[in-house]
């Protein structure tokens, strides 16, 4: 599995960085509830954005990056690394929208990132 190692982290990372871009793109789409007033209103808005359309578009790619590594690991061994996908989500979060990381959260990130090393060595 070691191999593959940096495979797993591209996809984990592309899939972070996914989330971070479709979050700006929200950000500057706005918010909007969920009817269909709203969703007609908003569809087109959220479908042009460009942050959202690369956002979207890195996380197909970070699904095809994934498919590869489920096709030589072990999806026991593989799946656990995804959790790191939180990890780097937060601290962009933190980085790029000045998001507040508590005490409890940078814990709870510490215990994610011990758990999938005991995954890699097993």
């Amino acid at each position: 599995m070691a191999r593959y190692l940096p495979l797993i982290l591209i996809g984990v990372l592309l899939n972070a960085a996914a989330q971070l871009l479709l979050k700006k793109g929200m950000l500057a789409v706005g918010q909007f509830a969920f009817k269909p007033g709203d969703m007609w209103q908003m569809a087109p808005r959220i479908a042009l954005d460009p942050y959202i359309i690369a956002g979207l578009t890195i996380y197909v790619v970070s699904v095809v990056a994934w498919m590869l590594v489920l096709s030589r690991v072990d999806v026991s061994a593989a799946y656990p690394f995804l959790s790191i996908g939180y990890v780097f989500a937060a601290v962009g979060g933190w980085v790029f929208f000045a998001e507040t990381i508590s005490l409890e959260r940078m814990l709870g990130m510490a215990l994610i990132c011990v758990g999938v090393v005991f995954v890699a060595r097993s």
